[in-house]
């Protein structure tokens, strides 16, 4: 694939995770952060990874990042930890948005969690018990997860956009976990509650789904938000 993957969002677990799939694929990346101290030196050395250190809102930093990337992989948000205003994340992707259209990059792969419902979703206890849990216990969490959504829903008009639902993703982030990790249970991708569906997957299993996703496009899911978790009942890859 042409042009480098623009990380957003890679200096937590589940980022980490992703750099390390994504340099162990070969591949040229971005990552565009606001706190580049937290990517490991072993990251970092690799000539394959540029990191741009940057806020949300510093929109020449973003456009030059953009400019040079052929695909953005998005795991901003929702932190339940953080009492983060859901606005921030809202008009972050509109200014992203823009600036894709501005620089011809298409395609965008953005997490958000299982607090948004979509057409297809089964009713599952442990999908509302969880959900129901976050509501009172990490609202702005809840409260961030949605408003992606309904973003990619009104504005991303022209992208090629995936909206991937996630449930818990335990695991760590040094590379014996994530070499272990990524070789975790077959990856379910669909509606919520249906056979397959479980409510968790491994970080370094949905950074592997990722890196799958943006190389060979995930044409199915183009403009969907397909939950993305192990699949259930079934072995390990290894």
């Amino acid at each position: 694939m042409p042009g480098k993957i623009l990380v957003l969002g890679g200096t937590g677990p589940a980022g980490i995770c992703l750099l390390r799939e994504l340099l162990f694929r070969d591949h040229d990346v971005i990552a565009f952060a606001r706190n580049p101290s937290k990517i490991p030196d072993d990251l970092t050395s690799n000539p394959k990874l540029e990191v741009v250190k940057g806020e949300l809102t510093d929109r020449e930093l973003l456009a030059d990042a953009v400019s040079r990337s052929s695909a953005v992989l998005s795991l901003l948000g929702p932190n339940s930890l953080l009492h983060t205003d859901p606005a921030v994340y809202y008009n972050f992707y509109v200014l992203l948005f823009g600036l894709m259209r501005e620089h011809q990059v298409r395609r965008i792969f953005a997490m958000s969690s299982l607090s948004v419902w979509q057409p297809g979703d089964h009713f599952s206890l442990i999908r509302w018990l969880l959900v129901a849990l976050v509501f009172v216990v990490a609202h702005y969490g809840w409260r961030t997860a949605r408003a992606i959504a309904r973003v990619f829903e009104e504005h991303a008009g022209g992208l090629d956009w995936t909206v991937y639902r996630i449930g818990g993703i335990p695991g760590g982030s040094d590379e014996e976990s994530w070499r272990a990790d990524r070789e975790d249970y077959e990856t379910y991708e669909g509606t919520i509650g249906a056979p397959g569906w479980s409510s968790r997957q491994r970080r370094a299993a949905l950074a592997r789904w990722l890196v799958d996703a943006v190389e060979d496009g995930k044409q199915e899911w183009v403009r969907k938000m397909p939950a993305v978790t192990a699949l259930a009942g079934r072995a390990k890859l290894r």
